[in-house]
């Protein structure tokens, strides 16, 4: 859980959640970890209510990035809510979050949507995004 939560303080469009709410995304919600060689790499985590499913955070630390990590972890995250039952994934991103919205698009996400102005500090919209499994 440090390792996780250092990644996510690390990358500004992660969420800063507590700890304590890490350890309840673990409990409670399907929540993924990218290791290599013993290292957490990068970590998601998804909210399942049946028959759908939100990523509710995805994070590749820095000298991860850009090796696909990313890729293999939502892939893998999809693969797992098949399995569940999950029909139809979906997720918000900030509009200028250019690399997530071209991972998100890569392995077939759609934009269905946006909430105007929906974050602050900048204010900027949430693009809505969703993929059937």
């Amino acid at each position: 859980m440090d390792r996780v939560m250092a990644i996510a303080g690390s990358r500004a469009t992660a969420p800063q959640w507590p700890r304590a709410a890490y350890l309840e995304a673990v409990a409670g919600r399907v929540a993924l970890v990218a290791i290599e060689a013993g290292a957490v790499m990068g970590f998601a985590v998804a909210q399942v209510v049946l028959p759908e499913a939100e990523l509710e955070s995805i994070a590749v630390e820095a000298g991860s990035q850009g090796r696909g990590v990313g890729a293999l972890l939502l892939r893998a995250l999809m693969e797992r809510l098949r399995g569940l039952g999950v029909s139809e994934l979906g997720l918000e991103v900030r509009a200028s979050n250019a690399a997530a919205l071209g991972l998100y698009g890569r392995v077939g996400f759609r934009e269905v949507g946006r909430r105007r102005a929906y974050y602050s500090g900048p204010v900027e919209d949430a693009v809505l995004l969703r993929v059937a499994l």
